[in-house]
């Protein structure tokens, strides 16, 4: 069977895996842990995310419909000699392909994963303030096991309810909020908890993550009501409502 030769182009950025376990994190968020057989030979750094191959992105079809093809799941844990990572997914209403795949995917399945991509880390500051969802857990997770034991870290986790707030890695605790109901876009709930925040006078390093119109809003209160300056504020969006392949 004939190649396609756009893979001789881009097929270097793309590495296959076999699904080796599945489980549940919380009723919404699933773990999903993946092994090569070849090594992994890329660059990774804590809070970036691979994109998984839903559809292949050098066909007709994914030519012609390129959102349709790969969707970003963060990197909870990269064991590069053992030659695995685990994703995790949160499990949101709808009907989307990253959706469908998260929760079908079982151990056995086979998958191309795109390396990892994206700047979301952490950086040298004299305290860290970390303000997101479920969504943004999965890159706090390990960018926090990244801090040493003895850095100033805060922040708030939102989640519906503390029943499905997704865990974190010590030491380092964040706030809890939760919406109970409310709309996680544009939340007021998680503006209320940051603004609760009892933080230093002087700015650290911030990194805002979730749904885009809630991080705006978060960076927006960093910035006028507490004088940061905007380079300080890292800001990542991972969905919003009615927009597709966002993240």
């Amino acid at each position: 069977m004939a190649r396609n030769p756009l893979n001789r182009l881009v097929g270097k950025y793309a590495m296959d895996a076999a699904v080796t376990g599945v489980g549940e994190v919380t009723p919404t968020m699933k773990r999903i842990r993946l092994a090569t057989e070849a090594p992994i030979e890329f660059r990774y750094s804590p809070g970036q995310h691979v994109r998984i191959q839903i559809n292949d992105p050098l066909s007709i079809h994914g030519l012609l419909h390129p959102v349709e093809t790969l969707r970003s799941y963060t990197i909870w844990d990269f064991d590069r000699d053992a030659r695995e990572l685990e994703l995790r997914a949160h499990l949101y209403d709808g009907d989307g392909i990253g959706l469908r795949w998260a929760r079908d995917v079982k151990p056995g399945d086979t998958v191309t994963f795109w390396w990892p991509q994206g700047d979301f880390s952490v950086r040298d500051a004299g305290y860290h303030v970390f303000v997101g969802e479920e969504t943004a857990s999965v890159a706090f997770g390990p960018m926090l096991r990244e801090l040493d034991a003895s850095a100033r870290v805060y922040g708030v986790l939102e989640s519906e309810t503390p029943e499905l707030a997704p865990p974190l890695p010590g030491p380092h605790r964040l706030d809890r909020a939760h919406r109970e109901g409310a709309s996680a876009a544009s939340s007021k709930v998680m503006l209320d908890a940051v603004s609760r925040l009892d933080l230093p006078e002087e700015p650290g390093a911030a990194y805002v993550a979730g749904e885009a119109r809630t991080c705006q809003l978060v960076r927006d209160h960093l910035v006028r009501d507490r004088g940061w300056p905007r380079t300080s504020v890292k800001v990542k969006p991972f969905w919003t409502p009615g927009k597709r392949g966002l993240h």
